[in-house]
């Protein structure tokens, strides 16, 4: 996309409209066809191509030498890759795409990239430029960063992964673009030594959102996080070292923090009491982290009660429960959000969130033998605002879902997944019970699971399928995957594990261009 400098014109006659025929054309002189288009004023028509897709943009932009030129001025989002053989045609590429805003370059792992050069060359042909994406770009240096930031200093948005560039590097960005909100660093090759730290820069006063993942030394990054007292948003994902100490100081200044999101990290209790000092904090991901307990979830819920969602994967070691959420359900009452993977609750705390919570719209429970027929129906019989309801791997039956139909006047969409004992005619009577209500159910032979219920990480061997009646998703196992394309696909292991979260809560929303190309 976007990367051909040809300027051939292409007919129009698709949208060249002739006269209807008559029945005695002869002797009638027919007039030169029309094109209508040309009434249309080129920002009409630059509006028109901003509600197409990539693909069929990029398909009218071929129709005639006006379509290609307004295209290519109305562009504000261009995604290309960024391949080395791509040096000698950027100036030909932003001479055509002069207005480009939000740009992406990504090099798969077996290309030569882009390198210093070529970056520089775009950085001088699109000094607006607000956003940018790199990936796979292994050839851009430190240098290659500096002359980039030095050129482009409306930067708002800048996302990196998997580049060689290290510390230097971004503290070059953050030096230059005074204006930076959002940085994403994931996979950033040379930073794995500790030598040099990441400081915070210009861009102190106006970051807003720091996310990382999967670096090797991510603590490099500990003045940055510490010292940016603008920061709304911080996502730490799999990086190596003690976060515990970072949390602290951070805490300790920082009044604007409202969603962070902690996974498989080294953090403890202390970290999460560190973070309850931030007390405008309204969501919280506390994922796979084994030194988390329920005394550190207390703390977060006595000084963080505007806390609105809470996602807690506890990675089945049951280290927080009961007492943490029973803190949740007295603290929180605003909470609307509540995803529990692997968290060994009882009917006990869940009668509290459900009788406190009284805002609560989207719950997940995933993989807890403990979650019974009795907690679904006090969530039934209490949940009056509750819309989305999943429930996975969890010893629930018919019992459960007949209290569904019964209670829960709100709701729109409920999962089933993995619980051996919830049968398809239940489901069914659910749907006819909530008219509107879309249910999603997989249906499981005994041996899928355990005897606890509980194996959310193992093979689903139920099957998805599509009924259209009645807005109803049923897959029944045994009964509709008999045969021999059913025992094809279950040898080939189609059934895989599905994550849980994106399962529990998956919104749409429509792009006018291509999810590949956002930023």
């Amino acid at each position: 996309m976007g990367q051909s400098s040809s300027t051939t014109s292409y007919p129009t006659s698709q949208f060249l409209i002739s006269p209807e025929p008559s029945d005695s054309t002869d002797g009638i002189k027919i007039g030169p066809l029309r094109d209508y288009t040309e009434g249309i004023p080129d920002e009409c028509l630059a509006s028109i191509f901003q509600l197409l897709n990539a693909s069929d943009r990029k398909r009218s932009s071929h129709v005639c030498k006006r379509w290609f030129r307004v295209d290519g001025q109305s562009r504000r989002r261009l995604s290309l890759n960024a391949q080395s053989e791509i040096i000698s045609h950027v100036p030909s590429i932003f001479t055509r795409f002069d207005s480009v805003a939000k740009l992406s370059l990504r090099c798969d792992r077996r290309s030569l990239s882009i390198n210093d050069d070529a970056l520089l060359m775009i950085s001088i042909r699109c000094e607006g430029l607000t956003r940018l994406k790199l990936r796979g770009c292994r050839e851009v240096t430190e240098v290659g960063m500096d002359n980039f930031a030095k050129n482009c200093k409306n930067l708002t948005k800048f996302s990196c992964g998997s580049c060689n560039f290290g510390a230097i590097g971004i503290n070059m960005l953050l030096k230059h673009c005074i204006k930076l909100e959002e940085l994403t660093i994931k996979r950033l090759r040379n930073v794995n030594n500790g030598n040099d730290v990441v400081v915070p820069g210009a861009a102190a006063l106006s970051l807003k959102s720091i996310c990382l993942k999967e670096l090797g030394y991510g603590q490099c990054f500990e003045p940055l996080v510490v010292e940016c007292k603008m920061l709304k948003t911080l996502k730490v994902i799999r990086c190596a070292g003690d976060w515990d100490n970072v949390l602290v100081k951070m805490g300790s200044g920082n009044t604007f923090l409202s969603d962070v999101h902690l996974e498989r990290l080294q953090v403890s209790d202390i970290g999460l009491g560190a973070i309850s000092k931030c007390v405008n904090i309204d969501s919280l991901h506390i994922v796979k982290n084994p030194e988390c307990t329920n005394l550190g979830l207390v703390s977060v819920a006595e000084n963080c009660k505007k806390l609105r969602k809470l996602h807690i994967d506890g990675w089945k070691i049951n280290r927080i429960g009961d007492e943490g959420l029973m803190a949740v359900s007295k603290q929180c009452p605003d909470l609307q959000e509540l995803v529990l993977i692997g968290v060994h609750v009882t009917h006990f705390s869940m009668a509290a969130i459900a009788a406190n919570c009284q805002r609560l719209e989207r719950l997940a429970l995933c993989g807890s033998g403990a979650i019974g027929d009795a907690v679904i129906a006090c969530i039934a019989a209490k949940c009056v605002e509750l819309k989305k309801l999943c429930i996975k791997g969890c010893a629930i039956s018919d019992i459960a879902i007949d209290a569904l139909a019964s209670g829960c006047p709100n709701l729109v969409k409920v999962k089933v997944k993995k619980c051996k004992g919830v049968s398809s005619e239940a489901v069914d009577g659910l749907a006819r019970r909530k008219g509107s209500l879309i249910v999603s159910f997989d249906a499981i032979e005994s041996e899928g699971l355990d005897a606890s219920g509980s194996d959310v990480g193992g093979q689903e061997s139920g099957v998805g399928i599509p009924v259209t009646g009645g807005n109803v998703v049923v897959g029944d196992g045994p009964s509709v995957s008999s045969g021999r394309l059913a025992l094809f696909r279950a040898k080939l292991g189609l059934f895989a594990s599905r994550n849980l979260v994106p399962c529990a809560f998956h919104r749409s929303s429509y792009h006018g261009d291509n999810s590949k190309n956002n930023l």
